[in-house]
């Protein structure tokens, strides 16, 4: 009767078990230094049958490199991030390496965190896309490429900081798809998702700074918002920009502000899927359709928009392009082959279904 091993195998007995030296099993195991094909095979075969699993982290204390790369998002039970994290894992694993993910819920001192504890593990590479608003908040990713970790941004833009981003052209994306609306006939459009403050701007100018100062995604889509009007020349109104808590129920909360209104807005541009599905709420609580009595464009494309009534018009975001292009420059990066501070810009696909009507021209202003 064999009994119970009270510890894991070693290296040690994975040698004696093939036949080998204990440093020509380290170098097989370890995937550094030169060892022949059939003995390689012998000490694999070796290792398998005793259940030998080799240690990681040891593995990268030895040779320098983990064959482990690490993402940090915002929030992996978004759909979004959920894509592009698909995208980055299924590229990490067709060049033989493992992904850690960490979710941060948009807190900053979460990221710092995370950054932390992936330069701990030793990987070999980070993509994150970060909350920092600029270099200065950003240090904790400065620090890792001082350990020799590459970082790569994906999604958002950090200001200042000098590595490579990919990500869409949030600014042209918004302004197209508020010009859509204009071109409808709208004249007064709420955009839905706009800055995290407890006071709102009442002059172009301060909401413009403002812009500026926010997370970088939501900044340049508001930036867009106020580029159409100005086209356009669609005075900028303070009261049909959302402000405040960035959550579903604070959507539905100002939307319904927004419906409120003397003059009510016409059309909404929702700049992320929490501000559509709060927006959803706000019409329904107040019994009013979409496109019939007011249009809908949304970000961020998905199934339920498609079966909606009626279907949704939306932005689609690459997301899985968005993962795969993030690593691909990361792993030209761990090769040493790319210098950083690139932008990396994907285009977006404008989907028109049906919550986009004209304006009856009674109402048209």
């Amino acid at each position: 009767m064999t009994s119970e091993r009270s510890a894991p195998p070693t290296i040690s007995e994975v040698a004696a078990e093939a036949g080998v030296g204990r440093s020509t099993a380290a170098r097989t195991l370890g995937g550094y230094g030169y060892v022949s094909p059939e003995v390689r095979e012998r000490v694999l075969a070796a290792a398998e049958r005793i259940g030998y699993r080799a240690n990681a982290l040891a593995r990268s204390m030895s040779t320098g490199v983990s064959h482990t790369i690490g993402v940090i998002v915002a929030d992996i039970a978004n759909p979004f991030f959920g894509g592009v994290v698909r995208g980055i894992s299924d590229a990490a694993r067709a060049r033989g390496f493992d992904t850690l993910v960490i979710s941060t819920y948009e807190e900053l001192a979460e990221e710092v965190a995370a950054t932390n504890v992936l330069i701990d593990k030793r990987v070999d590479g980070i993509i994150v896309a970060s909350t920092a608003l600029d270099a200065a908040s950003a240090d904790h990713l400065e620090q890792a490429r001082g350990h020799g970790i590459p970082v790569v941004l994906v999604d958002r833009a950090v200001p200042g900081l000098d590595v490579d981003a990919v990500v869409i052209d949030n600014r042209a994306a918004a302004r197209s798809a508020v010009e859509r609306l204009i071109d409808a006939g709208h004249r007064r459009i709420g955009f839905v998702w706009g800055p995290p403050v407890d006071e709102r701007p009442r002059r172009r100018r301060e909401m413009v700074e403002l812009a500026a100062r926010n997370l970088w995604t939501d900044g340049e889509r508001l930036q867009g918002y106020l580029d159409a009007l100005d086209d356009a020349g669609i005075l900028y109104d303070a009261d049909l920009v959302m402000v405040g808590a960035k959550t579903e129920e604070h959507a539905r909360d100002e939307v319904a502000r927004m419906l409120a209104l003397p003059d009510p807005p016409t059309a909404l541009f929702c700049t992320e899927t929490d501000a559509m599905t709060g927006s959803l709420r706000a019409l329904r609580e107040a019994g009013l359709r979409v496109a019939a009595d007011v249009s809908l464009i949304g970000f961020d494309d998905s199934s339920w928009a498609a079966v909606m009534e009626p279907p949704l018009t939306m932005i689609e975001q690459p997301m899985l392009a968005l993962g795969t292009r993030a690593a691909e420059v990361l792993f030209a990066a761990i090769d040493g082959e790319a210098a950083p501070g690139g932008l990396h810009t994907l285009e977006t696909r404008f989907i028109e279904r049906a919550s986009v009507a004209a304006v009856p021209v009674a109402e048209r202003r």
